[in-house]
């Protein structure tokens, strides 16, 4: 089932504020039936669905991907990323001026790269399926 004009306007309004009733109102539900279609609307799973979608896709905007971070430390440690650095021109004034990244952060983004790929772990990884034999070699006999 499609999403009416409407209930797209209630998810939308709803992810904004996070309060049905209110986010009803805003839709264009009538103030008295505001609370109960609000609450209705957030059971129906076309709507639920288009929420959930929808705040999949803020969360990708707003938070940065596995590949996102590794691409921006293989940058930095390779000295493709600058920084801005204000520097004086005499009589206290100031200019930002663009400056590679310091030797120290490029080691550090080296070092983040290194530990994603395990490459300096000194742990042995063992698995696998083992047989335990219990030896009783205390010397006591029953007789």
């Amino acid at each position: 089932m499609k999403l009416t004009e409407k209930q797209k306007r209630f998810a939308d309004f709803y992810i904004e504020l996070g309060n049905a009733t209110e986010a009803a109102r805003k839709a264009g539900y009538s103030q008295k039936t505001a609370k109960s279609i609000g609450q209705e609307n957030l059971t129906k799973p076309d709507i639920k669905s288009y929420i959930k979608e929808r705040l999949a896709e803020k969360d990708a905007e707003r938070v940065a991907s596995q590949d996102e971070i590794l691409e921006f430390l293989t940058a930095v440690m390779r000295g493709e990323k600058t920084e801005q650095i204000p520097v004086g021109i005499g009589e206290g004034a100031q200019e930002l001026e663009d400056k590679d990244p310091y030797l120290k952060d490029r080691v550090k983004a080296a070092e983040l790269l290194g530990k994603r790929h395990g490459m300096w772990t000194e742990k042995v990884d063992m698995t696998g399926e083992f047989a335990v034999q219990f030896i009783d070699d205390s010397g006591d006999v029953e007789e």
